[in-house]
């Protein structure tokens, strides 16, 4: 004879046998929750390493050293010169370009050692970067790790870091030519664009990697559309700004006009517009084109003050700390650019300078996610 239980027993039944199935179904269940972790940790390896390639990046540019290796070969050209007939012949083949011929006549096989090494360094450096994301991914891969919806965006970076080795040569092939002394600016601006992306997409899915999909989709609830919004503005702006840095860079255009506020003594600098066609101006006349840096320089300080304006009208005491940080970092940024100039860009400066431009991209991508995924608070924040 069936034994009848109480409605309150077939409540609790009821219960645990709904607990159960959300346990069953729930996002991040078995192989999925540990491997964010994992390849989180190895996101920040690649972020850490594709940050201290811009860095190499802008050294090798500050000590005219890019052009210093004049062929382009992805697997052999990973060993250097071992022996000193073939540092002669390396040599003899920096010789034939114009830099060489009308910069650095008359230099020594020992000062040609001191540039091919941080070019070389450089290319080296971002081999590694391709070997560390292809041991990751295809090892996550094999393994079955890699989270539902993941496998593409972790292929992307790798597409990106790829494409990023053919632009570099683009860059390089552009002073080996001609009378062209450095590589083309606008290739330049390309170059660092595309590294900035990748480590751009590298914070964003570090961010993403470090809450559950739950998580994610219950703070997606709580976004904070208005700012949100602001600021995908304010990455777009930071973005112009650094493409812009890279064309003051690559005609060494913050070595002259080093007077501040004003330029040779005037708000606009003297014949901006001397070459034909006009368009050249923008990428090759040294005082328009930081001209342009300093005037969207000052439009995305304020336009910083505007948006951080805003988010003190939030009520998320993270999301207000994270537009903080966003206009501390503009406000040192801007001086480090200022006393670049002042100093006429020395590399000991002006490799800080490019350096804090790193830091900002990340402060502003981590406001924007901040305010796109709020994290829960108590009512007293």
């Amino acid at each position: 004879m069936t034994q009848k239980r109480t409605i309150f027993e077939d409540v609790g039944d009821q219960n645990q046998k709904a607990d159960n199935a959300i346990q069953a179904g729930v996002i991040d269940r078995g192989r999925a929750k540990g491997a964010r972790g994992a390849i989180r940790v190895w996101l920040m390896i690649l972020f850490g390493l594709v940050a201290i390639m811009i860095a190499v990046g802008g050294l090798t540019r500050l000590t005219d050293s890019g052009l210093s290796i004049t062929e382009w070969k992805p697997v052999t050209g990973a060993l250097p010169p071992m022996s000193e007939q073939v540092w002669i012949e390396e040599f003899e083949k920096y010789k034939q370009i114009s830099e060489y011929q009308l910069q650095n006549k008359g230099m020594s096989l020992s000062e040609f050692k001191t540039i091919f090494w941080w070019e070389w360094g450089h290319r080296q450096l971002g081999r590694f970067i391709g070997l560390v994301w292809a041991v990751g991914f295809f090892g996550f891969l094999a393994a079955r790790k890699i989270p539902t919806g993941w496998t593409s965006k972790l292929l992307l970076l790798g597409a990106l870091g790829g494409l990023q080795g053919a632009v570099g040569w683009w860059m390089v092939s552009s002073g080996l030519t001609g009378t062209m002394l450095d590589v083309a600016s606008y290739r330049l601006a390309t170059h660092l664009g595309l590294a900035f992306v990748i480590l751009g997409f590298i914070s964003w899915f570090v961010f993403q990697l470090g809450l559950s999909e739950k998580d994610l989709m219950q703070r997606r609830r709580g976004r904070e559309a208005r700012l949100f919004g602001y600021g995908k503005g304010l990455m777009y702006l930071t973005f112009a700004q650094i493409l812009l840095g890279a064309l003051v860079a690559g005609i060494d255009a913050g070595r002259n006009y080093i007077d501040w506020p004003l330029m040779a003594g005037g708000f606009f600098p003297p014949d901006m517009f001397s070459l034909t066609p006009w368009w050249r101006n923008f990428f090759e006349d040294d005082g328009l084109v930081q001209f342009n840096h300093r005037m969207v320089g000052y439009a995305l300080f304020i336009f910083g003050i505007i948006v951080w304006r805003i988010s003190r009208k939030s009520g998320n005491v993270h999301v207000r700390f994270g537009y903080n940080m966003v206009l501390a970092m503009m406000f040192l940024q801007m001086v480090l650019g200022i006393v670049t100039v002042m100093y006429s860009a020395p590399w000991q400066i002006a490799i800080v300078h490019q350096v804090g431009a790193v830091a900002l991209w990340v402060l502003v991508i981590r406001a924007r996610f901040g305010a796109g995924f709020p994290p829960p608070q108590s009512v007293r924040g």
